[in-house]
């Protein structure tokens, strides 16, 4: 990939960063959550970057990186790859700054997302779909950079790009009337922890700082238990604002030495979190932006009393992905269970089958085809709850009743090809 040479972020340059920005990005707030408060017996306050320029912390990175250049290295314009947040602050930066970019996207982005560049970058920047995945995309802004002598504005392995988000930690600090105990941030490739934890091992060394990472791609988390950067061969793309293979080395240096942990937060618990925080808190969060929140249950017994500052990375979140957010949330909650269900196929078979459904069960989906050649004929059969509780007592129902299933929630390959 393309990096810079290597030298460490200062703090001198950070509150450089934020003289340049000034104007451009929005101071945003710390804000005291009462119920979270409530619900941890501690003090939670949420630094909303969803409420950013651009919607994340984003244009604070790609800003900088392009102020910091002379006029020789941005006549060639700038390109970058990406399939979100990143693309957004680079195309608003091109725009404010009046210099010309290219964006590579893989095909398969969202329309939203690259309607969304296209509107903060303008006439500004060129939108280039290529490939179906986001190597392919990076691969072709590689070349691209190379023709055209442009430069390049990585996501996150950059010195500048990091000395821009430790801006976000400059606010934190100002903000904060009390002491920090407790600061969790959302972790991709590691540039706004290695942003945010220069200031606070600086200003505020006692406060501890957590890296939250999805469980289904958990870059930094791997290369901290190796003691060296790993590149994932496969992940889970779902929490895209924080889906790598590979965290930066740079990035990987600061946060190896800087963190005190990294979470694995499971997917399902990162989407019961958007949801909650858009029913109860009127936020929306992007799942990345959920992580930290997320994680307050699985540091609780810790954070009790103590203050606690949960970044909300970005409100990114594209609408048509709903239905998987719910999907997810109450597979996660042990709400919703999948089967293969054998009917015999005889009048009142499906009948006798909803007698065994307690009275707060529903099915929520139900796809069968008649077999007139066999006895039974399999069906997938999607069972909501109202609580977790009642899974074992159905459970027991259907074998007492003898009905023929195979349960599909715990085994992933199957449950994948089939749901």
């Amino acid at each position: 990939m393309i990096a810079p040479t290597h030298s460490a972020p200062t703090l001198d340059n950070i509150f450089l960063a934020a003289e340049r920005l000034r104007g451009v990005i929005n101071h945003t707030p710390l804000l005291y959550n009462a119920h979270l408060s409530e619900q941890y017996e501690a003090n939670i306050y949420l630094k909303r970057e969803d409420l950013q320029t651009v919607r994340s912390y984003k244009i604070r990175g790609a800003y900088n990186k392009m102020a910091s250049l002379g006029a020789e290295a941005l006549s060639g314009g700038v390109v970058c790859a990406s399939a979100g947040n990143h693309a957004q602050g680079v195309a608003y930066a091109c725009r404010k700054m009046e210099v010309k970019g290219a964006i590579f996207m893989p095909t398969t982005t969202p329309a939203q997302k690259v309607k969304q560049v296209r509107l903060f970058g303008k006439e500004w920047v060129d939108v280039l779909l290529v490939g179906d995945t986001y190597d392919d995309a990076y691969h072709a802004s590689v070349i691209y950079q190379k023709a055209n002598n442009a430069t390049f504005v990585h996501p996150f392995d950059d010195l500048q790009v990091i000395e821009g988000q430790g801006t976000v930690g400059l606010e934190i600090f100002k903000d904060a009337d009390f002491k920090v105990d407790y600061l969790l941030m959302a972790i991709g490739g590691g540039g706004l922890a290695s942003g945010i934890s220069t200031v606070f091992k600086q200003l505020s060394p006692k406060t501890s700082l957590i890296g939250v990472e999805p469980e289904g791609s958990p870059t930094m988390h791997a290369s901290m238990q190796a003691g060296q950067v790993v590149t994932l061969d496969h992940i889970d793309k779902f929490v895209d604002g924080a889906a790598v293979r590979r965290a930066g080395d740079l990035t990987f240096e600061i946060c190896s030495k800087s963190l005190d942990k990294v979470l694995l937060i499971p997917e399902g618990k990162v989407c019961s979190t958007i949801l909650q925080l858009y029913n109860e808190e009127a936020i929306v969060a992007e799942p990345a932006g959920a992580l930290t929140v997320a994680a307050l249950d699985f540091v609780k017994e810790e954070i009790k009393g103590k203050n606690v500052v949960a970044l909300i990375s970005g409100g990114n979140n594209d609408i048509t992905r709903t239905e998987e957010i719910k999907e997810r949330s109450l597979l996660y909650e042990g709400l919703k269970h999948y089967f293969i269900i054998r009917f015999p196929q005889r009048s009142g078979a499906f009948r006798e089958f909803l007698n065994v459904l307690g009275p707060n069960d529903d099915v929520a989906r139900f796809e069968y085809v008649k077999k007139t050649n066999r006895e039974q004929g399999p069906a997938l059969v999607g069972i909501e709850l109202k609580n977790r509780e009642d899974f074992a007592p159905l459970i027991s129902r259907m074998d007492e009743h003898k009905i023929v299933y195979e349960y599909l929630n715990d085994q992933p390959d199957l449950f994948q090809f089939m749901v």
